[in-house]
């Protein structure tokens, strides 16, 4: 059996693991590799073609006015991937690089971070409950993440950090990374969430909830529906009921309603009164009805008011995206039983539908730029978060705009489908390997300390295996 010396392999130092690696094979992140006994970046430098996210910060005194173009189309935009690592923290970044735009020096530094404080932000359009509120996500049994508070029309989920990529065991930490670097890539993953549903997410498609596709995102609660369509059901219904988990809304009681001159019908529904027309936890948490476990809508009602209602009073209800609606008119028992519903009515469920927006699933990348990130650019790291601060320096991650959070630190989130494909790698400490640029006037650059004698203009920097991508 032939085995390779240890003297015919070459250590790679862009990451902590710090691989030897044979000629002809890669690394453990499958990033770098021993070509001809030289370490080497398997993915190419992308550039990203027209437009980019790196506006001139310009004020008096830079000799230039900015036309208005934010997409600066006639530029090439150099982001960090593909271009490699400042592991260990002393190294300068990969790639600084200066242009012209607009008369003005503009400089980008590039980096590939290697992120173990990070994790990912999911919204999930859907009614339908999936978990309760802080229960455990897992993926192939490991914790990777909980449930966060829930957002209008949207489930919320916080995945990964530190405490699950080097915090717990090793197969969870693996577990974790694999399934941050999926969602970051745009690829799908499934995850089930304890005492809740099985969830297959993916960064900008429809989530499936229980093998169920999601199609629409509410347009608003129970009571918001009625606000907004309250004179399109005058004369066609004497009460709507709209189904809500969180804030179901009855038009006669609704502000909109009485508004309206609509009387009241004695109809009366379950749950926690709040306010006029506005009623908390009519039923459980579930997939059905508005977000509820009920499929039967009638399920949510009290007996009518013999004082009020009366034989024949017409009862519409329906979801809050019309996807489910029902039409009813009240026997000689004051009981709703089915009834047809006019066209006039059931274009109004139509109409709800029609004002919902496509059910998606979102991804937020969100990570610390620590120590290596801001030592790659100057060697005065603080002046570099204070930079960012002050909005001399602007952040994005492979060309998409990141929001910077406030506070200390560079903290930051951007959207993951506004990136190329393939933006993000791993290493096996586990962490994962995500582009940064910081994009800033190169008088500015200077003035925080930076690397100014590895500056390279932006046409040495593009070869015929750079990777263009066209925005």
């Amino acid at each position: 059996m032939n085995r390779v010396r240890p003297e015919d392999k070459i250590r790679c130092d862009a990451c902590p693991v710090l691989c030897y690696i044979a000629e002809g094979r890669a690394g453990a992140c499958d990033r770098y590799a021993n070509h001809g006994g030289e370490l080497v970046r398997l993915d190419p430098l992308t550039v990203i073609e027209q437009g980019g996210d790196a506006v001139p910060f310009l004020g008096e005194g830079t000799g230039a006015e900015w036309d208005g173009d934010i997409l600066q189309a006639s530029r090439p935009f150099v982001t960090a991937i593909g271009a490699g690592t400042t592991y260990p923290d002393y190294k300068p970044a990969p790639f600084i690089v200066s242009q012209e735009i607009e008369g003005v020096d503009m400089v980008t530094v590039v980096t590939e971070g290697i992120f173990s404080y990070c994790g990912v932000k999911v919204k999930i359009d859907t009614d339908r409950h999936i978990g309760p509120e802080r229960a455990v996500v897992r993926v192939a049994g490991e914790a990777v993440g909980h449930v966060m508070t829930a957002e209008y029309g949207s489930k919320m989920l916080s995945l990964g950090g530190v405490e699950h990529l080097t915090g717990g065991s090793k197969s969870e930490g693996r577990v974790t990374c694999d399934a941050l670097l999926r969602l970051c890539n745009c690829e799908p993953v499934e995850v089930s969430i304890d005492d809740g549903a099985s969830v297959l997410i993916e960064a900008g498609k429809p989530p499936v909830i229980d093998g169920h596709a999601e199609t629409l995102m509410r347009v608003g609660c129970g009571s918001a529906a009625i606000g907004m369509f309250a004179a399109r059901w005058q004369g066609l219904a004497d009460e709507v009921i709209v189904v809500d988990d969180h804030i179901t809304g009855v038009l006669t009681e609704h502000q909109a309603g009485r508004m309206l001159d609509i009387p009241p019908t004695g109809i009366r529904v379950k749950g926690r009164r709040s306010t006029p027309g506005r009623y908390f936890q009519v039923a459980g948490h579930g997939t059905g009805w508005g977000g509820t476990d009920i499929e039967d809508p009638l399920a949510i009602l009290k007996e009518a008011d013999p004082k009020l209602a009366w034989p024949g009073l017409r009862l519409f209800m329906v979801s809050t995206t019309g996807e489910q609606w029902g039409y009813f008119e009240l026997d000689e028992a004051l009981r709703p039983v089915p009834a047809e519903a006019s066209e006039t009515l059931r274009a109004s469920a139509a109409l709800i539908a029609e004002n919902c927006e496509p059910a998606l699933c979102s991804v937020l990348f969100m990570g610390g730029a620590g120590g290596s990130l801001r030592a790659g650019v100057t060697t005065n790291p603080v002046r570099l978060t204070r930079s960012v601060k002050d909005a001399l320096t602007r952040v994005t991650c492979g060309g998409a705009e990141a929001y910077v959070w406030p506070g200390g630190g560079i903290t930051v989130m951007a959207d993951v489908t506004q990136m190329p494909s393939n933006a993000f790698g791993y290493v096996p400490t586990p962490a994962l390997v995500a582009p940064i640029e910081f994009t800033m006037r190169a008088v500015d650059y200077a003035a925080l300390g930076g690397h100014v004698e590895r500056i390279r203009k932006v046409e040495e920097v593009l070869s015929p295996d750079t990777r263009r991508i066209r925005k």
